[in-house]
C-alpha cells in the first residue's frame, strides 16, 4: 500500500498509519497480493480522494461504500469510474437527478468524477480497497475507522461544509458532525434498488447553502 497522502491531510492522518489497526490493515492487503489476488483501486490511486480535495478546500462530502470490483472502474473516488467504463447505475440515477435539478445540465457520457474532486467535493469511500470481484471484501479490516477519522477531523476543525448522506450507511456517519457548525442533507441512497433519491434536489441546495455561506458552488457539469 503506497501511503500517498495529500500533504494537508498528511499533517491530520499521518498518525493513523502507525497506528495498530493500520499495521494490521497493511499485513491483510501484503497477504492478498502474496496470496495472488487482485487488489482495486491500484496502490497509486488508493488515497485518490484525498489528493484531488486538499483539507481546507473540502466545501462538500459525499460517502460512499466500497470501491467498484470489476476491472478499470475504481480510481479511489466514491461513485466514480474510470473513463471508458460504462456508468454504473447508481451514477446513472445520479446523474438523472442533476438534469432535473440543475437547469442546463446535460447527461455525460462517462462517470468519471475528478472534476468534482478538484472543485471541493470529497468523493471518500468508506472502504478504500476491495479484491476483484467480491463486494464488501475488504470491510471490517480497518479502513472504516481510518476514514471515519478523516470525516471527524473535517468536522471538528472545518466549518461550513455540506454532507451528503445518502442511504443509511452514510446517515450513520452523522453522529461524528456537529450539526450547528455544518450542513446535512439526507436521502435514500440512489442505487435503483432504493426509492426516493431523485427529487432530494440535493445538488442545488449543495449550491444553495455555499452561495449563502459566501463560497463558489459546485459546478456539477460533466464534460
Amino acid at each position: 500500500m503506497a501511503v500517498q497522502l495529500e500533504e494537508s491531510w498528511n499533517r491530520l492522518l499521518g498518525g493513523e498509519f502507525e497506528k495498530d489497526y493500520m499495521k494490521n490493515l497493511k499485513a491483510f492487503l501484503l497477504k492478498e497480493k502474496q496470496e495472488s489476488k487482485t487488489v482495486y483501486p491500484p496502490d497509486n490511486l488508493i488515497f485518490n480522494a484525498f489528493a484531488h480535495t486538499p483539507f481546507d478546500k473540502v466545501k462538500a462530502v459525499i460517502i460512499g461504500q466500497d470501491p467498484y470490483h470489476g476491472p478499470n472502474q475504481a480510481h479511489g473516488l466514491a461513485f466514480s469510474v474510470q473513463k471508458g467504463i460504462s456508468v454504473p447505475p447508481s451514477l446513472r440515477n445520479i446523474y438523472k437527478e442533476l438534469a432535473s435539478d440543475i437547469p442546463g445540465f446535460k447527461m455525460p457520457s462517462h462517470g468519471e468524477l475528478t472534476k468534482w474532486a478538484d472543485e471541493g467535493v470529497l468523493l471518500l469511500n468508506a472502504t478504500l480497497t476491495v479484491q476483484a470481484g467480491v463486494a464488501g471484501s475488504h470491510q471490517k479490516k480497518g479502513w472504516e475507522q481510518f476514514t471515519d477519522q478523516a470525516i471527524k477531523v473535517l468536522a471538528d476543525n472545518r466549518k461550513g461544509i455540506v454532507f451528503l448522506l445518502w442511504g443509511k450507511y452514510a446517515q450513520s456517519k452523522a453522529a461524528f458532525i456537529d450539526e450547528a457548525k455544518h450542513f446535512l442533507l439526507t436521502a435514500p441512497h440512489p442505487s435503483p434498488l432504493a426509492q426516493g433519491f431523485n427529487g432530494c434536489k440535493h445538488f442545488s441546495k449543495t449550491n444553495e447553502i455555499l452561495v449563502k455561506s459566501e463560497k463558489t458552488g459546485i459546478d456539477w457539469q460533466i464534460e
